[in-house]
């Protein structure tokens, strides 16, 4: 059961509800952005101007090739596999490298948040759970697979890994991280559910109790254009691998 009293995972934390649709590169531009120049704990929630695919750091570009033509590719600044999207709920979250959450470990984070995830599930009756399918990094090179796809390749949602988000047996939520010297970038995504219009709103209610809206700026989006012009948006990082 969660509480105003048992949801700090954050002493502070600024909510960005992104309503305007991006290009996949865009996307990834921001968040690398907003990691940059956070200076509290930041999550984003955000869609997608179209269909698209994000897969991870270490995938290979011939894993995804075949979508190209019907879906907006990009690869993504953090780890993990395939993640197909359009109609889910994709958030960020940054914490910079000053904040106390900065030093726990990877996985501790990525447990806190699909937990907080789970709290504002339940509210609404679903019982989601975090999973201990596998014992593994989200940000690692490498996770283990239940088909026959390589680990480059993996279908996130076909593949439930340690801490992700589960119902009935069937994963909903699932996240892969970046960290720097500048701070911790969590890109999760939730889909396979009925995504009730204030699931983002709850969520980040479990996550603080201290929390400020704010919109993504201009200097932010100043900087995003130029890595997605830069890096995201190109050939060569799309098919670094």
């Amino acid at each position: 059961m969660s509480s105003e009293v048992e949801n700090d995972d954050f002493a502070a934390l600024d909510v960005c509800h992104d309503h305007t649709p991006h290009s996949a590169a865009m996307n990834m531009a921001i968040d690398e952005a907003l990691l940059e120049y956070a200076t509290i704990p930041l999550i984003r929630f955000y869609r997608w101007r179209s269909s698209a695919l994000s897969f991870g750091y270490f995938g290979r570009f011939t894993d995804i090739a075949r979508y190209q033509c019907e879906r907006d590719l990009v690869r993504r600044w953090t780890g993990g596999g395939i993640v197909f999207h359009g109609e889910d709920l994709t958030y960020s979250l940054v914490i910079p490298a000053s904040d106390t959450a900065f030093a726990e470990s990877s996985i501790s984070i990525y447990e806190k948040i699909h937990q907080a995830l789970c709290d504002a599930l339940s509210e609404t009756g679903s019982r989601a759970v975090v999973a201990g399918v596998v014992d593994c990094d989200p940000g690692s090179a490498t996770v283990a697979t239940r088909t026959g796809i390589s680990d480059a390749g993996y279908s996130c949602f076909a593949n439930p890994v340690r801490a992700d988000v589960m119902i009935d047996g069937r994963k909903i939520a699932g996240a892969a991280q970046r960290r720097t010297r500048r701070g911790l970038l969590q890109q999760g995504s939730i889909q396979g559910i009925d995504l009730e219009s204030d699931l983002a709103q709850r969520f980040a209610r479990e996550l603080s109790t201290d929390r400020s809206e704010r919109k993504v700026d201009e200097k932010i989006l100043n900087r995003a254009r130029e890595l997605a012009e830069q890096k995201y948006g190109t050939e060569s990082w799309l098919r670094k691998r």
